[in-house]
């Protein structure tokens, strides 16, 4: 039995929810039902427990009910080896969204990790291997925000500098301001990627040592954070060479329109370590296994490092696993020891759970139990 788990889900005004209570044990969930019908917004709200902008990464003043005056709200109850605490987010009057934890107001987005962790896939995934490198560094930053919810704060607000510092040379700003911003900038992206770095190095060390045989392993690398030099192994050392580069490469980046050097190129690499192929190169079923496989690597990376066995969102799952591999995947997850909350549109997909999950048919925006 997991040692926490959602056991009381409430979604108001939400995406095409007016109403939704459910309320659950500790197995897993499996959401059927016709495509259109809201699985997804379900797990969409769930992943809101979490920082971030949750798994579709939409702006948050969009997720309401069209049909309602009301604001969205999402609520949970989570059971804990120290008894159930309730989490709720919902809309802000600012455009953001606020949290509340057992009735009161959070200080943080971030304090909601203290009791709940969350992973997910979606389809849109599917083509994280052969997208654009934005894509798989922001996949990545989602790991590491589960070891470490500090993380999306960094990666925001070295974005957010760095657009204030693109803004800045297209004005021609006196360069006092620039070096200033700068400063903001290195520190936020040597926070980034030393959390990046830690992470990978773990999971990677995960991986070798209790490599998954019902799925692929992956073999992951970052690219050089500078093209031809060596990187800096320190906070201050890496913050001074930053510094420099973006100083001396003003007129540059000016004239590109984008700052050309930083944490915000990195790409990350992976390859399917038994057949040592970059993953680009897989059939869409390898790099459905592959990543299925990341996943739940992570997942045992993160309840090692933390204590906290992260809930699993696993939209569409079983869209490009074969039986044995859908078999595996539900026997892993049980290994895992983990709550998982899944979604799809045959629930024969599902039938070698049997009484390992809880199903749910979920019909425009009704939650009905078969």
């Amino acid at each position: 039995m997991p040692d926490r788990y959602l056991s009381r889900l409430r979604l108001s005004a939400f995406r095409n929810y007016q109403a939704a209570a459910l309320d659950l044990d500790s197995r897993h969930l499996v959401l059927t039902g016709p495509n259109g019908a809201g699985k997804t917004n379900l797990l969409e709200a769930v992943s809101l427990l979490s920082p971030g902008r949750g798994l579709r990464r939409a702006a948050f003043e969009t997720l309401g009910n069209q049909a309602s005056d009301q604001p969205w709200a999402v609520a949970a109850t989570v059971e804990t080896p120290d008894g159930p605490v309730d989490i709720g987010t919902g809309a802000a009057a600012d455009g953001g969204r606020r949290v509340r934890i057992n009735g009161a107001n959070a200080r943080a987005i971030e304090d909601m990790s203290a009791y709940l962790r969350l992973l997910w896939l979606t389809p849109s995934m599917d083509g994280l291997f052969t997208g654009p490198a934005s894509d798989r560094r922001r996949f990545f930053d989602r790991l590491v925000t589960t070891l470490v919810p500090s993380h999306s704060s960094a990666v925001a607000d070295y974005e957010k500098a760095m657009r204030q510092r693109n803004r800045l040379l297209e004005e021609r700003a006196d360069p006092l301001w620039l070096t200033a911003l700068e400063a903001e900038m290195a520190s936020h992206a040597a926070a980034l990627h030393f959390a990046r770095m830690d992470a990978l190095a773990h999971l990677t060390a995960l991986i070798a040592e209790a490599a998954d045989d019902a799925f692929p392993a992956a073999a992951m690398a970052l690219t050089p954070l500078f093209d031809g030099g060596a990187e800096a192994q320190s906070s201050s050392a890496l913050e001074d060479e930053l510094r420099r580069q973006w100083a001396a490469g003003r007129d540059m980046d000016r004239a590109a329109g984008r700052t050309i050097a930083g944490p915000h190129r990195v790409d990350l690499e992976v390859a399917y370590a038994q057949k040592q192929m970059p993953a680009a190169l897989g059939s869409t079923g390898e790099q459905k296994a592959l990543l299925v496989g990341l996943i739940l690597a992570h997942a045992r990376l993160v309840k090692r490092q933390t204590g906290i066995t992260p809930l699993l969102l696993l939209d569409e799952i079983a869209a490009h696993l074969d039986p044995d591999r859908r078999a595996a995947l539900f026997d892993t997850l049980e290994a895992l020891d983990t709550q998982c909350l899944m979604t799809g549109t045959d629930p024969v997909l599902f039938a070698a759970l049997g009484a390992r999950a809880q199903l749910i048919t979920v019909r425009a925006g009704r939650l009905e139990k078969p």
